[in-house]
């Protein structure tokens, strides 16, 4: 009798046990956090993390340094015009000066060579203006290194982790489909990383420079516009 009891005891135990099972594989599973998934893509995942944040502390720095550099009143140019025709060259670079845009410094530059020759105060504005153009260029072409790399990065993560996965497999000698299409997914992950990272620089990239040619072209005018007014009293 007593065998009896415990034989049902251990049926018991058996059943739980099995029914424990099968509630476990039932559940939906566990959704991980993105912290989690991109820790899984390697020690390389830290050097693109690097890379992400140097990208949009340069972007977000020249974004704002190339704004103030190309930012200009649009009645400047008329009023350096009124200044200069009635003869008031003081208040036309008084204005200038405290304009502190790439315009502004230009026409200063152009201001200050007054009384001389059009095509040296032509060649005096394009040297102020090349200067500007290369403080606005600074540091922008990090952006496209980054956006070369950052996939090259990812690339070689994906390649190491997959030398650890194919000898992890040699070494367990299991080859079911659910290890290597897991490792495989893991291992993914530094190559996505790596080719969002480059798009988000190289667009950045291209973002920028597409508004320092902006700048340019309305130095470009700006200088234009000043040498018409000195050569309207002549026409």
């Amino acid at each position: 009798m007593n065998l009896f009891f415990l034989q049902v005891l251990i049926d018991s135990a058996k059943i739980k046990d099995s029914l424990a099972r099968v509630a476990a594989a039932a559940a939906p599973p566990q959704k991980e956090n993105l912290i989690d998934i991109l820790a899984k893509g390697g020690v390389l995942m830290i050097p693109l993390a690097l890379l992400l944040v140097i990208a949009i502390f340069v972007f977000f720095e020249r974004y704002m340094a190339i704004k103030r550099a190309s930012r200009l009143d649009d009645n400047f140019m008329s009023i350096i015009r009124d200044n200069i025709v009635s003869g008031n060259l003081s208040a036309a670079r008084s204005l200038a000066k405290n304009t502190p845009t790439a315009v502004g410094r230009t026409i200063d530059k152009g201001l200050q060579r007054v009384g001389k020759d059009i095509p040296a105060i032509e060649r005096s504005m394009e040297n102020v203006a090349k200067l500007e153009l290369y403080k606005m260029e600074k540091n922008v072409s990090i952006l496209s290194v980054i956006g070369t790399i950052a996939p090259l990065f990812g690339f070689l993560g994906t390649i190491i982790g997959m030398f650890q996965l194919f000898y992890a497999l040699a070494s367990t000698n299991d080859y079911s489909l659910s290890v290597i299409t897991g490792g495989i997914y893991v291992k993914m992950i530094s190559s996505a990383s790596g080719l969002i990272i480059g798009i988000i620089a190289y667009v950045g990239y291209r973002y920028l420079n597409s508004q320092i040619d902006k700048a340019t072209h309305k130095m470009e005018l700006s200088a234009n516009d000043f040498i018409d007014i000195l050569q309207e009293p002549t026409r």
